[in-house]
């Protein structure tokens, strides 16, 4: 047990009142010691600061500071699944109808009266043109208008006369799209070096062409015709760059659709997609990168 004078000299550490000090310090050492740490982590603080106001003055509100690692656009397609299959039964709706859904929410955007104001929108032409250049990204133009894609161009596959896309009869149709990626400009391919044979005569000036073709031999001769539906069946140049949300919050991206006229039914097939051109390559860590693989079945049973 400690004694009493053990207390009281203890007591007299914490708060000794004929000197007035606390903890062994007077009141003059502590604020000393206070305005110490005040100016030292206030300075930490103000450098601090200082240095995220710095960084903030060298980024762009309108472009990505580290543009130039950002890879080639993904190619994507919608009705889309987890795991990338499309499988649905010719005589059950309620298989496909999922399907037809998602394709109708996409395009309800690109419908006509959806592009009619003129302060936002304009005409870029039917057939594949250059780039449309409206301005830096720094400039002081502000909001870009966007060019009009209307889905009549997409043919069967518009939804507009066929509400099912295809699907009902087997002929099922996929919509495609080149991911957005701020100022990036495609150039279609200069040369037929890179490309298969069978893709070669899609090859137009002002267009990425796409194509698509069996991703297994053994399926060699059962995907049947494919047919190709967009302006010059590919994307156009004149839809390119995007300027980002905050200058082109109305931008369409340009569409491709698939109609797959001739499948083997009762039967899974892989299909593979890719896109070509000058600056977009493939990745075998990114299966969406410049291309997409995806598994059909269409069942008669």
């Amino acid at each position: 047990m400690p004694s009493n004078k053990d207390d009281g000299g203890w007591k007299k550490f914490v708060w000794d009142s004929e000197k007035g000090e606390l903890l062994g310090r007077t009141g003059g050492s502590w604020f000393r010691i206070l305005l110490f740490y005040i100016i030292f982590y206030g300075c930490l603080a103000g450098i601090f600061i200082g240095t995220i106001q710095a960084l903030l003055l060298t980024l762009s509100s309108y472009k990505p500071t580290w543009q130039d690692r950002v890879a080639p656009p993904g190619l994507t397609h919608t009705p889309r699944s987890d795991k990338s299959e499309v499988g649905f039964n010719l005589n059950d709706m309620e298989t496909y109808l999922p399907y037809t859904k998602a394709l109708k929410d996409f395009l309800a955007k690109y419908d006509d009266e959806n592009q009619r104001d003129q302060m936002k929108f304009e005409d870029c032409g039917d057939d594949p043109a250059e780039y449309k250049n409206r301005g830096d990204l720094e400039s002081d133009v502000g909001i870009r208008k966007a060019c009009r894609f209307s889905r009549t161009v997409l043919g069967p596959c518009s939804g507009i006369e066929d509400r099912e896309f295809g699907f009902k009869d087997g002929k099922p149709c996929l919509i495609v799209k080149l991911n957005r990626i701020v100022n990036f400009r495609p150039r279609p391919p200069t040369s037929n070096e890179s490309i298969p044979e069978e893709a070669q005569p899609k090859v137009q000036p002002n267009v990425i062409p796409i194509y698509c073709t069996n991703k297994r031999e053994e399926d060699a001769g059962k995907i049947g015709e494919i047919k190709y539906y967009g302006i010059g069946n590919g994307f156009p140049l004149q839809y390119y760059p995007y300027y980002g949300k905050l200058l082109h919050p109305q931008y369409l991206q340009p569409l491709v659709a698939l109609q797959f006229t001739n499948l083997t039914l009762n039967t899974e097939l892989r299909i593979e997609c890719k896109v070509f051109g000058e600056n977009i390559n493939y990745s075998d860590k990114d299966r969406y990168q410049g291309r997409f693989d995806i598994k059909l079945q269409v069942n008669s049973l």
